[in-house]
């Protein structure tokens, strides 16, 4: 999925440092070269990259400037989820949702999130569902205004 500017694609091995630069602050841009690419990096990108139900996709640039996949802009992680409520369809959650600090501000948040949208609709997905951090209030306001609703409380157990 594409817009003329920026492709939404499925991460390679390749992306790794970059998505990993994007997870690592997302208040300054990390230089994907300084991106130390873990034994349990390797492995999560592997059990991501061979699961059906997952997929980490990268929004890229499609700037002549760039290498052949274009410059990783963004970044999320959708899983699939299966179930019997909402008439036995699947949902699919977003995680991991980054936009490349230096371009926030310009829309490619929204395109992220659209193309994202238009991937899990195209699966018949019945709904997409995300969570943040309760810090994030920015995030909060993006998502509300893309039509995301508070819906529910979510919790978790750190193990």
């Amino acid at each position: 999925m594409s817009t003329a500017a920026h492709t939404l694609r499925p991460a390679t091995r390749r992306d790794l440092p970059a998505i990993l630069a994007l997870l690592a602050d997302e208040d300054r841009v990390v230089d994907p070269a300084t991106v130390v690419v873990t034994e349990a990096y390797e492995r999560a990108f592997h059990a991501i990259d061979t699961d059906p139900r997952n997929e980490l996709l990268v929004l890229a640039d499609a700037d002549a400037d760039a290498d052949a996949d274009g410059t990783v802009v963004g970044c999320l992680q959708a899983t699939y989820i299966p179930g019997l409520g909402k008439g036995g369809a699947e949902r699919a959650l977003l995680e991991a949702v980054r936009i490349r600090a230096d371009r926030r501000g310009g829309g490619l948040g929204r395109i992220l999130m659209a193309l994202a949208i238009d991937r899990a609709r195209s699966r018949d997905c019945a709904l997409v569902q995300l969570t943040s951090n309760k810090q994030r209030e920015a995030a909060h306001r993006f998502y509300a205004g893309l039509g995301f609703v508070r819906s529910h409380d979510g919790f978790k157990l750190a193990l």
